[in-house]
């Protein structure tokens, strides 16, 4: 100070970090690589925010974008550079996910009134010679009392040597549409929680599903809800990239569940999937969409009785289940669907959300499946973890038939291949299939150092959704495990609420890019690698 006088930020230092090990070439091992900056974890006043999680990556092409929650977002103030102050962090590669140039939080210039907090999906869309992608996430009220959103950012892939990334302002999809009311007016909202994204390029839509907690009134009082599954439709343009039937385009979403400014009445939601359980109050929690890419036809998955099923005695006597919907097209109709789900079907699950998992800083853990559809295969496949035969739990998948939802396999099919008991296999992802309809599905697990908190990422690579065999192998993703007994973190969840991955077909050829909250650096770090699929 006394040669260069007060500064504001600092000089930059350089950072040390931990070499990468990994054989030179392609694959997995060669391309796990950091998505985010550590020199952007610092706030405004020299404060280092440790805690990137919970991650959700797209690409297309050389594009990718990686998205994640961001514990800088917790000390930065309102407005800070970079939108540092926002909860949701995203970075941005044009070279095929080798680098990635951090590019601080997700643009809002609201942040006063709401801000992102977390829950990261991201989605892309190619059309008329044009790279988009969508990042979705929690956008909430600031003070708790005002009404609270599920929030779109909508990003353009600008060409050049390099190519960058233009982002607009918060687009609202999902809104409150329940508020506490004891005759003085609106007290709280309803809070919506863990959104997902998927594309409907048949419609030109993008859809996000989400679950409300809102609230009902028994006769002991006000009960809050144990959530509902919702999906928001945003119209994202015609097949040329112009508008579409509500004036939407690829640049430009118009979603149809927004916000209004000075509601008289809440809106609706625009489809519910699945309706609160105002009998039992038992939770419907961690939905997934997934539109056939011919039809246009939805397929949601969420997981019901998570959590409400130890301790609550309405609860506790009743199964849990993954629950699968089948919407058909026509009910998606804009800017109100014309109907709900015709087929749903369930999936009875052993659940994990009583198991402490050793290193993870969040309790309970979950079951949250994913959800893809094959249309080579005739197929919509769901993959979960589940404690049935394991305690720490197997990475299971149930096939149905498209359509009618019947069960393809008699039973659900194990996708890890080792076989020791108390090794930990958790969080698996799964968003698309490969150029021949096939399953591609990584997970956290800890079978190298089953006695530990040593986890890495593997993966069941080209599995066909029909089969009725676990895979002969099982690929490893990571290079390096993590620790996550030595890990320090502002954020909870330290290691994640789920893990991510994306099947590009965009050359003809397949990249699977897999995405997870990785601690080799002893902080929690939104990580990513990819490798050519056959």
């Amino acid at each position: 100070m006394w040669c260069f006088g007060p500064q504001l930020r600092g000089p930059r230092l350089p950072l040390r970090s931990l070499a990468i090990p990994g054989p030179s070439g392609v694959g997995f091992s060669a391309t796990n690589v950091d998505a985010a900056s550590l020199t952007e974890d610092i706030t405004p006043a020299g404060v280092r925010a440790d805690g990137q999680s919970e991650v959700s990556i797209a690409a297309e092409g050389n594009y990718v974008v990686e998205g994640w929650n961001d514990a800088t977002g917790f000390l930065a103030p309102c407005p800070s550079p970079d939108y540092k102050e926002e909860g949701s962090g995203f970075g941005f590669s044009s070279n095929g996910g080798k680098t990635f140039t951090d590019l601080g939080g997700l643009p809002n210039n609201n942040c006063a009134r709401f801000k992102y907090e977390g829950d990261p999906s991201v989605e892309v869309y190619h059309v008329a010679g044009k790279t988009y992608f969508y990042l979705s996430g929690i956008y909430a009220s600031v003070t708790g009392l005002d009404i609270n959103n599920i929030g779109v950012t909508a990003c353009q892939v600008i060409p050049g040597s390099p190519a960058t990334l233009s982002c607009g302002q918060p687009i609202i999809a999902g809104t409150s549409s329940q508020c506490l009311n004891l005759g003085t007016g609106c007290i709280f909202y309803s809070f919506l929680d863990k959104d997902f994204l998927s594309i409907g390029a048949a419609h030109g839509r993008l859809y996000v599903s989400y679950t409300e907690f809102g609230f009902v009134t028994t006769p002991a009082g006000v009960q809050s809800t144990a959530g509902a599954v919702e999906i928001a439709n945003c119209d994202i343009g015609n097949s040329l990239g112009g508008y579409g039937p509500l004036g939407g385009t690829p640049a430009a979403p118009v979603c149809t569940n927004g916000y209004l400014a000075n509601p008289a009445a809440l809106p609706s939601p625009y489809l519910v999937v699945a309706p609160a359980d105002t009998v039992n109050f038992c939770d419907h929690e961690g939905a997934y969409p997934a539109a056939d890419p011919a039809t246009g036809d939805l397929y949601v998955a969420h997981e019901y009785n998570w959590a409400t099923n130890f301790g609550s005695f309405s609860c506790s006597a009743i199964p849990t289940v993954i629950e699968v919907a089948h919407v058909p097209s026509g009910a998606l109709t804009l800017p109100v669907a014309s109907g709900g789900p015709d087929v749903t079907t369930t999936i009875p699950i052993v659940s994990m959300d009583a198991t402490p998992v050793s290193g993870y800083n969040r309790f309970p853990p979950n079951d949250f499946p994913r959800i893809a559809v094959s249309k080579p295969k005739g197929t919509v496949s769901v993959v979960w973890n589940d404690a049935g035969t394991n305690p720490l739990g197997d990475i299971l998948l149930q096939s149905f038939d498209l359509g009618t939802l019947n069960a393809v396999q008699p039973a659900p099919v194990k996708l890890n291949n080792d076989t020791e008991i108390g090794t930990l296999h958790f969080m698996p992802a799964l968003r698309n299939v490969d150029c021949q309809g096939n399953l591609n599905v990584s997970w956290f697990d800890r079978r190298r150092n089953p006695s530990s908190a040593f986890t890495d990422v593997f993966a069941a690579l080209g599995v066909n959704p029909r089969t009725t065999s676990t895979p002969s192998s099982n690929t490893r993703v990571t290079n390096l495990p993590s620790n996550w007994l030595s890990n320090s973190s502002l954020i909870t969840p330290n290691f994640s609420d789920y893990t991510d991955n994306f099947v590009d077909t965009a050359s003809g050829t397949a990249t699977l890019f897999a995405a997870w909250s990785d601690g080799r650096y002893t902080i929690p770090q939104p990580f990513c690698a990819h490798q050519g699929l056959k």
